[in-house]
């Protein structure tokens, strides 16, 4: 299918129009579009036209989807190190297959209308790259429906666990596209090393860097100043993206301008969720004041908690429910982080509903896009790159 005509929609809830696509671009946007009888043609019937959405923080390769229930058993007193240990212990003991594991969450998550992913996939000395080597498989078997990029991530240290950098440095060599951190002070005990060793890496392969910071108040905003300032040192602004950063929504406001400013110097993104009964950074805040964000689904269904979804708009109203939205405007300004934002973040120039970008949409009910996030119904279509991978709510397997 080169070309796909797209009749009676509303993009973001404006007045609808018709879409013309033509090789995977977005050739025209405007009423009464006609094509030859050739083309493919979806009937919008005034539903609402969004971009594809973007969940820019995922771990596919740790999901328990369609495997039998397992109680969550990490131990008292639950810190960090707890979860992580439990969850490397359990998933050697389950020998999951994250090849398998990643290809269900990935085609549960583009029938929701997701259409870009950036995961975090764990590596370790005990399952080495079996876990990257799955979820690149994946991501190749998916390519034409999905853009998915990967974050070498040392989910159970880095530093404390020898041959860790070693396989960091061998899963980037095989196509990752960031290098991740993990709370550099709490996990590793030596926060300058962590993030000279990860950026250090970076440098030398030419990727971006993502490092999970859920270290709190005044510890967490050191690490952040020292990640701006390997940042500002080897040149790798717009190369960088913390995630979490709990540490944002703990500190004092003067402390905040400043750490908000050292963002922006350095041209660092945030990511945030907005889990749980953690802290965390004030988002509007940021964004009035530049920060680029993004957000995400985090681990859905694994071994750290059960609440999670595949549907990145079940997350835009969780952050809306947390940040106590009620506006229109605000809830679509969430929107935004989860599309734009997301975008921004994995470097997609070409995204967006606009002529000359890629066609990467979901058609949905709603009144308008607050609406669409308030009842998350199924997309009635997605489209990823011209090409239909969802129909009324269900994948198209090629």
């Amino acid at each position: 299918m080169s070309s796909l005509l797209l009749k009676n929609v509303r993009p973001m809830g404006n007045d609808a129009i018709d879409v013309f696509v033509s090789d995977s671009k977005i050739e025209k946007m405007e009423a009464d579009i006609t094509a030859s009888d050739d083309v493919p043609m979806i009937d919008g019937e005034g539903r609402l036209l969004l971009p594809g959405l973007v969940n820019a923080h995922a771990h596919i390769d740790k999901n328990l989807l369609g495997l039998p229930w397992r109680p969550n058993s990490v131990p008292e007193p639950r810190r960090i190190k707890d979860y992580v240990d439990n969850e490397r212990t359990v998933r050697a003991e389950m020998n999951i297959d994250a090849g398998k594991q990643s290809a269900i969450e990935v085609e549960m998550a583009i029938a929701c209308g997701v259409t870009h992913i950036r995961t975090h996939v764990d590596i370790d000395t005990v399952a080495g790259l079996k876990h990257w080597e799955g979820v690149l498989q994946t991501g190749e078997t998916y390519k034409d429906q999905l853009t998915l990029q990967t974050v070498a991530f040392p989910q159970s240290g880095m530093l404390i666990r020898e041959g860790t950098v070693a396989l960091l440095d061998e899963a980037i060599k095989m196509g990752g596209t960031a290098i991740g951190g993990l709370d550099p002070s709490i996990i590793d005990r030596d926060p300058v090393k962590h993030i000279d060793t990860v950026f250090e890496i970076a440098d030398r392969y030419g990727v971006e860097v993502d490092i999970h910071l859920h270290e709190p108040g005044e510890l967490g905003a050191l690490s952040v100043e020292l990640i701006a300032d390997r940042t500002r040192a080897l040149g790798l602004q717009g190369k960088v993206t913390i995630s979490h950063v709990f540490c944002l929504g703990m500190v004092g406001e003067a402390h905040l301008d400043k750490l908000i400013g050292l963002l922006l110097d350095n041209d660092i993104a945030i990511m945030s969720l907005g889990s749980g009964t953690s802290a965390f950074p004030p988002l509007k805040k940021l964004y009035d004041a530049g920060v680029k964000l993004c957000t995400g689904t985090d681990g859905v269904h694994d071994l750290w908690g059960i609440y999670n979804s595949v549907n990145l708009l079940d997350r835009v109203r969780m952050l809306g429910y947390r940040c106590g939205f009620r506006r229109d405007e605000d809830v679509e300004f969430l929107l935004d982080v989860a599309t734009y934002g997301g975008a921004t973040v994995m470097k997609d120039d070409d995204y967006g509903l606009a002529i000359g970008k890629n066609a990467d949409f979901l058609v949905i009910d709603g009144e308008t896009p607050a609406q669409a996030v308030v009842d998350r119904p199924a997309p009635r279509y997605v489209i990823k790159g011209g090409q239909i991978v969802v129909e009324n709510g269900t994948y198209i397997k090629n």
